[in-house]
């Protein structure tokens, strides 16, 4: 039995991309070339109308994030912070209530981002990862293992964050800086679909791409483990 191609596309250095353009080619492990199966198994899935009109929303999104569209040669000219993005999806998409689950680190991103969201017409419910004040304890974790050794820690509870979410019947949520692990359960345990606003990065103020832009300087211990 031959060994199944791994789809890398991380790695794919064609310049003209079959995923792009009919005219375009892929290399062996190539996804669009080796998984016509889950393609179609996909697409099937689109067809359902809340899922259809759900793409179709986010699509039109992306594309009005952007200027001077039927310019030729046409120019990438981006306008819309995601604040702004996550605004004008929510209203195409007629939601009225929005659950923002935010880090107890960023409250007063989570006060300023939620008071912007009621003052655009939506009711907002905004839990904290630190609902209900369990001790680090119920998690097994022994005092050396908490943040502030020597002292009584709350552990981060998306799950019940999630809890609270469904329970209201929120339409859309959104994540605040929710650690590495803890934005999962969240994701995993929510009803309705999610979106994350703010990545957290405790080291780069919360924009976690530019240790990838430092790979090769100052994080190239990165690349060095």
């Amino acid at each position: 039995m031959s060994k199944e191609i791994k789809p890398e596309c991380a790695l794919c250095n064609v310049e003209v991309k079959l995923c792009r353009s009919k005219e375009g080619t892929g290399p062996q492990f190539c996804p669009t070339k080796t998984k016509e199966k889950e393609l179609q198994r996909a697409l099937k899935k689109y067809q359902n109308q809340e899922t259809m009109r759900f793409a179709k929303a986010a699509s039109l999104q992306e594309a009005e994030c952007y200027v001077r569209r039927k310019e030729k040669p046409f120019v990438l000219r981006p306008t819309k912070t995601r604040v702004e993005e996550v605004i004008e999806f929510a209203q195409k998409m007629d939601f009225r209530k929005l659950g923002v689950a935010f880090c107890a680190g960023l409250f007063s991103e989570g006060n300023t981002f939620v008071r912007i969201l009621e003052k655009h017409g939506f009711e907002v419910i905004s839990v904290c990862c630190k609902v209900g004040g369990v001790p680090k304890e119920f998690l097994g974790l022994r005092d050396d293992e908490k943040v502030r050794v020597g002292t009584n820690e709350t552990m981060c509870n998306p799950i019940t964050q999630a809890e609270i979410m469904n329970e209201a019947g929120t339409d859309f949520n959104i994540l605040v800086g929710l650690c590495v692990g803890h934005d999962a359960l969240f994701l995993k345990s929510a009803k309705a679909l999610t979106t994350v606003l703010v990545a957290k990065d405790r080291v780069l103020g919360h924009n976690p791409v530019a240790a990838l832009y430092g790979a090769k300087g100052y994080f190239q211990r990165l690349m060095n483990p």
